[in-house]
């Protein structure tokens, strides 16, 4: 019993489940239009703000880097933040999903609001190893002009980043390489329905 209970609960991460709704409402549409929401993201197993991970951050890079390079390890994270998340999650379903283009600032009946609600950064070590990010977020497709309305909701449970290398050296690259896993699995799911 106890084995069914780990192996259903690993079985259900890596993936993007339904919760309610489905994709039909998609099969006459071109565009969708994508947000990034990050309010009530949680990181690492110690499920810290990011106020808190960003603190413990800086006592670490500074502490062994110097403030130089603190000084970029916070524009990158904003920069990753306000539009790199969102190039690779582009990257990952645009490359899926020929049919409809996602996008960001279209005019288009639906948006998809992708709402950050764990982020674990994983590491990397160089020739010694690696672990890749994951997120677990709800995709939440919604009216454009009735965000409240919610036609379709998905949650991609701990999806896990590509595999290393020194592109995703530091961790908003780890985290943007989650993004793009988690657009290609989206857009897995939305071919197979629009076929």
């Amino acid at each position: 019993m106890l084995f069914f209970a780990i192996a259903s609960t690993a079985f259900s991460q890596n993936k993007i489940n339904v919760i309610q709704g489905n994709y039909d409402f998609l099969k006459d549409q071109t565009e969708v239009n994508v947000q990034l929401k990050f309010d009530n993201a949680a990181y690492q197993e110690k499920n810290l703000s990011e106020a808190q991970y960003i603190e413990s951050r800086k006592a670490d890079i500074t502490a062994r880097k110097g403030d130089k390079v603190w000084d970029n390890w916070t524009y990158q994270w904003e920069k990753f933040k306000t539009s790199e998340y969102l190039e690779y999650f582009y990257k990952g379903i645009n490359a899926k999903s020929k049919k409809i283009k996602f996008k960001n600032d279209v005019k288009a009946k639906y948006t998809l609001i992708i709402d950050a609600k764990w982020i674990y950064a994983g590491w990397y070590g160089g020739m010694i190893g690696s672990q890749e990010a994951k997120l677990t977020a709800d995709l939440l497709f919604v009216e454009t002009d009735n965000p409240s309305n919610v036609i379709m909701k998905l949650q991609a449970d701990k999806i896990q980043g590509k595999k290393m290398n020194d592109q995703f050296s530091w961790e908003y690259g780890r985290i943007a390489a989650a993004y793009e896993i988690t657009g290609k699995k989206l857009g897995t799911e939305i071919k197979k329905v629009l076929k």
